[in-house]
Parts: C-alpha cells; sequence; structure tokens
C-alpha cells in the first residue's frame, strides 16, 4: 500500500522545524528514520497531513560525554553500536542494539523516533526506564525534562504534547560496582521481543545489592519497571533463591496482552524465566566490576 497524500517541508534548524509544528499542530508529524513511521503510513494507520523533515539538523546527532551522556535524538543505531563512549559507559545499550530489526533498518532508525513511537513491544523504552534516563522536550516557546517513568504514557502514547519535539536523551552514569544484562526471546532475529528484559544491579563494597532495576518490554502497554521485585533484592546476597523470589513477584505482576505468537500465560512465564537469567548475570558482572575497583 500508499500512504496518504501529505504535504512535505524539509527543516533545515530546530527553530524551523519547532516553528512548522507551532503552526500544524498535531497535523504534522516529523520524519527522522522513518523506520517506524513510514510502515505505518504505507497501512494507513498513520495518516499525518504534513510530514517536518529533520534531517538536515545536524545539531540534533550525536553522543556527548559530560557528567552524563547526552545523546541527540536523531542519532541512528548503528552509530550508537560503534561509539566507544555507549561501549564504556552504558554497555547495556550495546548489549541490546543487535536485537533490534536489521543492520539496514539500524542504519536508518533514530533513537528519538523509537521512542517518541513508543512501542511497548520495543527495546529502548524499557532500557531507558531502567537506566533512569530524561527526555528533553522542546517546543518554539517552551523546554523541559522529563523522566522516562513519565515520558511513556501508554502504548504509542507519550507526554509529548502537540507543538513539542523530542530532542535529546539524558542518561546518567551508574555508580561503581555495576552490572547490567538485557535478554530477549522472539521468534526470529530481528523481529519485536515476545518478552525482553533489562536488568541492573549495583553492588556497595560488602557485596549486598544496593541498587536494582528491572524493566520489561513487549509484555505490557508501556515499558514496565518491577519495582516490588528490584525492591525485594535490596541488602540482598543475590543468591539463586532471591533471583528466583523476584522473577515470581515480577510475574505476578504483569499482565501480558497476548498475541497471536505467544499466550499472556506464556508471556509471564518468559518474563519470568528472563528476568532471573537476567538479573544472575547482571549481578556476576556487578560483583567482577567490585572485583576490579578493590
Amino acid at each position: 500500500m500508499k500512504p496518504a497524500s501529505f504535504k512535505y517541508i524539509l527543516a533545515r534548524t530546530l527553530d524551523d522545524a519547532l516553528a512548522a509544528k507551532t503552526e500544524h499542530g498535531d497535523e504534522a508529524r516529523f520524519l527522522a528514520g522513518g523506520q517506524s513511521l513510514v510502515p505505518t503510513m504505507n497501512f494507513r494507520l498513520a495518516q499525518p497531513a504534513i510530514l517536518i523533515d529533520i534531517n538536515p539538523i545536524a545539531a540534533l546527532s550525536g553522543v556527548r560525554d559530560g557528567a552524563s551522556i547526552r545523546i541527540g535524538a536523531l542519532t541512528r543505531y548503528r552509530m550508537l553500536e560503534a561509539d566507544p563512549l555507549i561501549a564504556a559507559r552504558q554497555p547495556i545499550l550495546r548489549e541490546a542494539l543487535p536485537h533490534i530489526a536489521h543492520p539496514q533498518i539500524r542504519n536508518r532508525g533514530t533513537l528519538g523516533g523509537n521512542l517518541a513511537h513508543a512501542d511497548p513491544a520495543s527495546e529502548m523504552p524499557a532500557i531507558m526506564l531502567a537506566l533512569g534516563a530524561r527526555m528533553r522536550l522542546q517546543s518554539a516557546a517552551n523546554d523541559r525534562w522529563v523522566d522516562a517513568n513519565d515520558f511513556f504514557v501508554s502504548a504509542m502514547e507519550t507526554a509529548l504534547r502537540p507543538d513539542e519535539m523530542l530532542t535529546e536523551i539524558d542518561i546518567p552514569d551508574s555508580p561503581p560496582g555495576t552490572g547490567t544484562c538485557f535478554m530477549e526471546v522472539a521468534r526470529r532475529q530481528g523481529d519485536f521481543a515476545q518478552a525482553g528484559v533489562a536488568a541492573i544491579v549495583t553492588l556497595g563494597a560488602d557485596g549486598k545489592c544496593g541498587g536494582v532495576r528491572l524493566a520489561f518490554c513487549g509484555v505490557a502497554e508501556r515499558p514496565f519497571h518491577a519495582d516490588a521485585a528490584a525492591q525485594s533484592l535490596i541488602g540482598g546476597d543475590g543468591s539463586d533463591d532471591s533471583f528466583r523470589q523476584a522473577a515470581e513477584l515480577a510475574m505476578a505482576a504483569l499482565n501480558p496482552p497476548g498475541s497471536t505468537h505467544a499466550s499472556a500465560g506464556y508471556q509471564r512465564h518468559l518474563a519470568g524465566v528472563l528476568a532471573r537469567r537476567a538479573l544472575t548475570t547482571a549481578h556476576a558482572r556487578a560483583t567482577t566490576e567490585v572485583r576490579r575497583d578493590h
């Protein structure tokens, strides 16, 4: 199929793009990589009257170093895969990126476009939730930061207002003694996950769990953080039994939608298995970090 007719605007600066969005509001959509938007337009699931092409805006692309890592919304997945700063300071991103679609799509797809699309089966929203990332939302008249937990509202719905653009993602550094892990199960390489999990474990000098994050994709209407499961591990020594109990708590909190490829019960079971494995791996990596620091 082909998309419905639309007007095309090429924005060469951020000011131009925001001015066009202010003028046209909900009738306009930003075009970045187009890997999520264009297929929905081809199937007439989305019919924007206007596309604002932001690809010429170089300031929206790239990874910037500092007290935290800041990633421009127009940064391609392939750039993130190859970036040494991401590999050194946010290895969970490097681990998850190969699970996203295929190399051809990662060459064009952008982090900001993916997050703004807010598909609950997608990996990056769950990882941003686990990492405690913040989103910079800009309009011609306003500039605000929104935590990932508040940014993702529901399936394909975010906190973005009609005149706003997601322009930047801020990811805080993890404390020393932190290990991370991302795992998912999909029918085929590159498919959306039937269930996926991002686990982050931080150990104190005594080897006890001082901080735990556990976020899921594909099993709810938005990326889901298993608060009770994560809290149950705080102060513990990371035993197999504690990870099993945490996985059971996560399963109990989930109400997956199910699909033609995986029933709700199977998704819940799969989420529990992945949670236990990811927590075990993240804890082992954190233990290695603690030993290296000492």
